[in-house]
């Protein structure tokens, strides 16, 4: 879980630098490290759900050689 807080943090903070709400001025913002910010999150949200989806796999398939 810690990771998937992680990525959200990320993900808002990124968003909030992009929408300005952080107090910058808006032409300090470089979009295209934003972007690769945003995505890099995304990937790193997507890692995280995987290992879930893993986990939960293996405990159906041990409930199932257990039943």
């Amino acid at each position: 879980m810690g990771g998937m807080r992680d990525a959200q943090s990320k993900l808002e903070k990124s968003a909030d630098r992009i929408a300005g709400t952080s107090g910058a001025a808006p032409d300090s913002v470089d979009l295209s490290t934003e972007t690769v910010g945003l995505l890099a999150a995304r990937d790193q949200f997507q890692a995280n759900a995987r290992v879930f989806q893993t986990g939960d796999d293996m405990q159906r398939k041990v409930l199932d050689i257990l039943a």
